[in-house]
């Protein structure tokens, strides 16, 4: 992660203005600029070659005027090859070396803004990885895809466009102050009077326009996560007729798009052509006054303080006064055009930095504390054995062979300290050992076994593996010793035998098929119109629900892992396909200590222990005959009397 991405710092959420404006456009800034400082320096120097050449093009205006003034007169030789085309042919020269860098720069802005875009993207998604689980359970998959699209969309737009837009703009701006000073200052203060007025209206206009756009930004957001949703639950949507609630609802969301919309615009919108009249403005009044100028000869600007000390001929001052105008009237423009450019890019600059705020804040959320020093190594204390490797203070390292040896001691955990959802949970699984878990839903089953897998740490109590607090040991290692099938089963784009394999990168074709066998899965993928090399996509969306169930089944089986939890690994498939499978689970889960949560009470008999949870906590625990014995909420559940839910 670079230096500049991994500053802490404080964040905003969607829709929100950028807390510290000033902080965050000088990180994004150093981010975007500080790894392509040869590239910068050229942007710099032809953005100034550019700027210069527009104002001195135009300040050959005058003397191209003055010229003919005089030629007018019969004070200067009529030869215009002589006298006026070079002066036409030299401002066309500028102009073009002006274009040639203007030119030069965007490119070279382009392949920065995208390089930037580029290690931005790539930053985040790396940093995503690392994130805690508690990160996604507060925001929605369609927020966390506004960071990649919009959020990255509005900052492209301040890289390629407002920024080299303002620093031509502020040499501009210096250049033709410095030339209008020479000129004229009556006029320069004519032109200073309605900028002032330009100003005042970008301030109020556009304050009012960057709330809205940031309000559209939050709208947006929330109408690519619904659009999300409805996506994803379109099989849900259409088995509950559920189709006209949703347009309802998504009209709804739209409206509020479409009025956050509407109003941002129409300040935006407003802005322009008042900005623009307000130009127009400037340039007849900057007229006037340069008439008046040439009527009286009342210049004060520093050419004309020039030529009255140096005595200049009246029809010299008429000729000089007459270029003058015209040339300032070119400067007005000029001045006035980077305010107003400028002014049009305040929305982009404030959406920009609020989509830059949340990027940053996403990156500098902590990542997931990555455990302990112990780690997991495989025939390195002995052949095809697996051992946990505790390094001691002299350098060498201690192993302890893993077992499966898993022990709860009074844990207490809620997912928010408020709520408790584990109240003083202690267990045991030895080595070997099936452990069953059933209970009513929410009743802290699922919970029991993101706490082996260290997705969240325990208020209080203790976790051991082996004998080792879970603490010690680094999450990794930890869960490449957890073999786990989901309840929700999610398959990646790639062919079935990737998504196998997914168990384990480095397993071989043979060991897919192998583990396929074993699950039942090889029938159904031999059907397939490619066989293993068939693509899946959309999350198996071409595959039943019990064959993606499956497929995650023989993931589980040919990563080899020494400990299993199986969370309902069998909900979505028929009791007859359950048979089948047995076998092959009972092989995989020979000689290794495994954990399942089921609703389907068949599937637990054989356990060594079930525990029945309630409100968090354990009330009844035994094998399948004790808690018959007992008669008590397991009986119940078995027998019918009660269902689990």
């Amino acid at each position: 992660m670079s230096k500049e991405m991994a500053t802490p710092r404080g964040g905003v959420k969607g829709g929100k203005h950028a807390k510290a404006p000033s902080k965050t456009l000088k990180r994004l800034l150093k981010y975007a600029f500080s790894r392509n400082k040869v590239a910068t320096a050229f942007v710099v120097f032809f953005v100034l070659i550019a700027s210069v050449a527009n104002v001195t093009a135009a300040s050959r205006v005058s003397v191209i005027v003055d010229e003919l003034i005089l030629i007018g007169k019969g004070e200067a030789s009529p030869d215009l090859w002589n006298v006026i085309y070079p002066n036409v042919i030299l401002m066309g020269s500028i102009y073009l070396a002006g274009s040639v860098a203007s030119f030069a720069y965007n490119i070279i802005m382009m392949y920065i803004a995208q390089g930037t875009l580029k290690k931005m993207r790539d930053e985040m998604f790396a940093k995503m990885q690392y994130l805690p689980l508690k990160y996604f359970d507060g925001h929605t998959h369609g927020d966390l895809m506004s960071l990649y699209t919009n959020d990255v969309d509005t900052m492209r737009q301040l890289l390629t466009q407002t920024i080299p837009q303002i620093i031509s703009s502020a040499i501009t701006l210096v250049a033709v102050f410095v030339f209008m000073v020479i000129y004229s200052v009556t006029m320069l203060l004519v032109v200073i009077a309605v900028l002032a007025g330009i100003v005042f209206a970008t301030k109020h206009i556009g304050s009012r326009s960057a709330k809205n756009y940031l309000i559209h930004q939050k709208a947006l957001g929330n109408l690519n996560g619904y659009v999300e949703e409805m996506t994803e639950g379109q099989k849900v949507i259409k088995v509950f007729c559920h189709e006209q609630k949703a347009r309802e609802q998504f009209k709804a969301v739209n409206d509020e798009l479409n009025e956050a919309g509407r109003k941002a615009n129409s300040y935006a919108f407003i802005l322009g052509p008042v900005n623009n009249n307000l130009g127009y403005l400037q340039y007849v009044l900057v007229a006037l006054v340069g008439i008046l100028v040439m009527a009286f000869g009342n210049e004060t600007g520093l050419l004309s303080i020039y030529c009255s000390v140096m005595n200049a001929e009246k029809v010299n001052r008429v000729a000089l006064v007459a270029g003058m105008v015209v040339s300032f009237l070119m400067f007005s423009r000029q001045f006035n055009m980077p305010v107003m450019q400028v002014s049009q890019q305040f929305n982009a600059i404030v959406m920009a930095l609020a989509g830059a705020e949340r990027i940053f804040e996403m990156v500098d959320t902590a990542p997931e504390d990555k455990g302990g020093e112990i780690t997991l190594t495989y025939g390195e204390y002995e052949a095809k054995k697996w051992a946990w490797k505790k390094p001691l203070p002299d350098g060498s390292a201690e192993y302890v062979p893993l077992m499966g040896d898993i022990r709860f001691n009074n844990v207490v955990f809620g997912y928010t300290d408020e709520k408790v959802i584990l109240k003083n949970i202690s267990l045991y699984a030895k080595p070997g050992q099936k452990i069953a878990f059933v209970g009513s839903t929410g009743a802290g089953k699922t919970t029991i076994t993101n706490l082996i897998n260290r997705f969240y740490d325990i208020q209080s109590g203790e976790i051991t593996y082996d004998g080792i607090d879970v603490k010690q040991i680094k999450k990794d290692d930890l869960r490449k010793s957890l073999g786990v099938v989901l309840q929700d089963t999610h398959l990646f784009t790639g062919t079935v035998m990737d998504n196998i394999r997914y168990g384990r990168l480095n397993a071989t074709d043979e060991e897919c098929i192998k583990a396929a066998k074993l699950a039942n899965a090889d029938f159904f993928i031999t059907h397939l119109p490619e066989g293993y090399d068939t693509m899946l996509k959309g999350d198996g969306a071409n595959l039943s629900q019990g064959q993606r169930q499956l497929l995650a089944i023989a993931r589980a089986m040919v990563s080899e892992c020494p400990v299993l939890i199986l969370d309902e690994a069998t909900s979505s498939i028929d009791t007859r396909t359950e048979k089948l499978i047995e076998q092959g689970m009972d092989k995989l889960m020979e000689g290794r200590t495994v954990f399942v949560i089921a609703h389907r009470l068949s599937t637990v008999r054989n356990s060594h222990a079930i525990m029945v949870l309630e409100h968090g906590e354990i009330i009844e625990r035994g094998d399948h005959e004790q808690l018959i014995a007992q008669k008590g909420k397991y009986y119940n559940l078995y027998t019918g009397a009660f269902e689990l839910e």
